[in-house]
């Protein structure tokens, strides 16, 4: 059995800084991915990044090659399409699949980076408009959707932005969220209000979702107990995000809404396991940022660690 003193689970800006700063400091790691390109949501992200300090793209794809190349070029150890069957904290080992072969590795320390979801409605006709590839992009999408009419589910800054994006496209909008307080920034809510060909709905719900080719109507549900249906060619879903914590819950404390519990390092509940980027941070505060900043404070920890831990062996 192969033994890896540090692998990282998840190919997202956490994950692969992670191993970035672990190739480093001479860590010996190895990242595992489940798809088939690192990079994680990037490539779902369609508008011009900003905000990443010294390093300005069009749009999350392109970020994703940028750190790719440089990835690539640390000689970060690291395997694709690797699918986690299950993890033996107690013995340390993790037993994965990559394609046909299964396979165990055991670890010293474990760096969790899975990420996030969207979050789904979990109504009738989702899955259905998913698969059919009917997953829309405001920023990439919104022009074709010109003299039509979308829904835009959802109160936070997303919803808000994407309606507003729409809206400017020449689409009739209606926002739909199941409160009347939004989330959302005050500089988007004033522009939605203001908006002719935006319609606010409140207080309601989706239920259901119709169409066999293509999205046709929504049904609805609002506090009241009163429902009714609308006439859409689009359902946009911006209801947030979920960690993809399932596959430790059990191993470590997990929060009530799925995110992994950590101290100030990054360590969870188990000293052998440590978690970085969106599978342990409040959505309102995540950033790409963030989870990189994470990452190198986690493997500088571990470095420490197991720096130590040779010293103490070579002293018995």
């Amino acid at each position: 059995m192969k033994h890896i003193d540090v692998i990282i689970i998840g190919g997202g800006p956490a994950g692969m800084s992670a191993a970035i700063w672990c190739k480093r400091l001479g860590i010996d790691h190895l990242l595992l991915e489940k798809e088939e390109k690192l990079g994680g949501q990037l490539t779902q992200i369609h508008n011009e990044i900003i905000d990443y300090p010294g390093l300005y793209t069009k749009n999350g794809k392109e970020m994703q090659q940028e750190f790719a190349a440089y990835f690539h070029n640390a000689g970060c150890l690291y395997r694709l399409h690797t699918k986690i069957l299950s993890i033996d904290v107690s013995s340390k080992i993790l037993k994965i699949q990559q394609e046909n072969k299964i396979e165990e590795l055991h670890f010293h320390y474990l760096v969790l980076a899975m990420g996030s979801v969207p979050k789904l409605l979990e109504v009738p006709g989702e899955r259905e408009m998913i698969a059919r590839g009917e997953v829309y992009s405001a920023t990439a999408d919104r022009y074709r959707f010109k003299n039509k009419v979308v829904a835009v589910v959802g109160g936070g800054d997303r919803a808000l932005e994407g309606a507003i994006l729409l809206a400017d496209a020449d689409a009739a909008v209606y926002l739909i969220h199941r409160s009347e307080n939004f989330k959302a920034r005050s500089q988007y809510m004033d522009i939605a209000t203001k908006k002719e060909n935006i319609k606010i709905i409140t207080n309601t719900r989706v239920t259901s979702i119709h169409g066999e080719q293509c999205v046709t109507s929504i049904d609805l549900l609002n506090n009241k107990g009163e429902s009714f249906a609308l006439r859409v060619d689009a359902v946009f879903l911006r209801i947030g995000s979920k960690p993809n914590s399932e596959l430790v819950k059990g191993l470590v404390k997990v929060a009530e809404d799925g995110l992994i519990v950590t101290d100030r390092i990054g360590q969870t509940s188990n000293g052998a396991i440590y978690a970085i980027g969106d599978i342990c941070t409040n959505p309102l505060f995540s950033s790409i940022a963030s989870s990189s900043g994470q990452a190198a404070v986690v493997a500088k920890y571990l470095s420490l660690l197991l720096t130590n831990e040779q010293t103490s062996k070579h002293l018995d």
